[in-house]
């Protein structure tokens, strides 16, 4: 009978390492790239086929469509960094803090950011402040900030409590616990809150065109004024594909670091 038990759990062992692994590279991860390309060719055939009359042909072109992504990344990018470096140690801080009142009134504040319309957060800041660049970015910032800082607490909060006293048990310091159990079995729940802030701040920066921030929102606007819907349809499609594109870079980050097992 012994010899029969150990014969299955080495056959099951041989087995299970015989078995194929799966894999991270596949067809289907790659689809949403493959798919933005394809719309993208689509598009460039499309425009290709049409008579552009004189404004389109401003606007229809490699060097303002070039400087237009590059805006719109450029705030994109910024934005994330910044929301990333400032609302994840908040995040951190506010799940340590025992002051119910202090991580109250912080997520009340950072809750109006959210709660106002994205276009309202805009505006206001440019009558309160000045138009351009800069104030988009504070814009795009406090838009985009609750749902890192929320996600930051509830990763750390969730972590079980009776890991933390495993490591304390090790003979960890606090700094420790955060640093090496705390903060590494949190990070997938941190990085889709900035990967919902990244696409965020992908819609929102198309109405930094409001307040002379450029952007591919002054495609879009231009479009709709002056009623040239090629132009139009470029700006919301490329808008569209940029958001898939970082979406999909974001949650190919997200499988990259997560902690195995987790």
């Amino acid at each position: 009978m012994t010899v029969t038990t150990e014969t299955q759990a080495i056959g099951a062992t041989r087995a299970a390492e015989a078995s194929p692994r799966p894999r991270f590279f596949t067809w289907r991860r790659f689809a949403t790239p493959i798919v933005v390309v394809v719309v993208l060719a689509l598009l460039l055939l499309w425009v290709s086929t049409l008579q552009l009359d004189s404004i389109e042909q401003r606007t229809l072109n490699w060097t303002y469509i070039t400087l237009r992504v590059g805006e719109h990344l450029s705030l994109t990018v910024v934005a994330s960094a910044l929301v990333a470096v400032l609302a994840i140690p908040t995040g951190i801080l506010l799940a340590k803090t025992r002051s119910a009142t202090v991580r109250n009134v912080i997520l009340a504040i950072a809750n109006i950011g959210q709660a106002t319309p994205a276009v309202g957060v805009v505006i206001l800041l440019a009558i309160l402040w000045q138009t351009g660049y800069t104030t988009a970015l504070v814009a795009l910032v406090v838009y985009a900030f609750l749902p890192v800082l929320r996600n930051t607490m509830i990763g750390i909060q969730q972590v079980d409590a009776n890991v933390r006293e495993s490591a304390r048990g090790m003979g960890m310091t606090p700094n420790q616990v955060l640093t090496r159990i705390e903060v590494p079995l949190a990070v997938p729940v941190i990085l889709a809150g900035l990967r919902t802030a990244l696409v965020f701040c992908v819609g929102v920066a198309t109405i930094a065109t409001f307040i002379n921030a450029g952007g591919l929102g002054d495609m879009i606007v231009n479009g709709l004024k002056l009623q040239r819907y090629p132009v139009l349809v470029v700006g919301a499609v490329l808008v569209a594909c940029i958001a898939l594109l970082i979406d999909w870079i974001a949650g190919f980050a997200e499988d990259l670091l997560k902690p195995k097992g987790i």
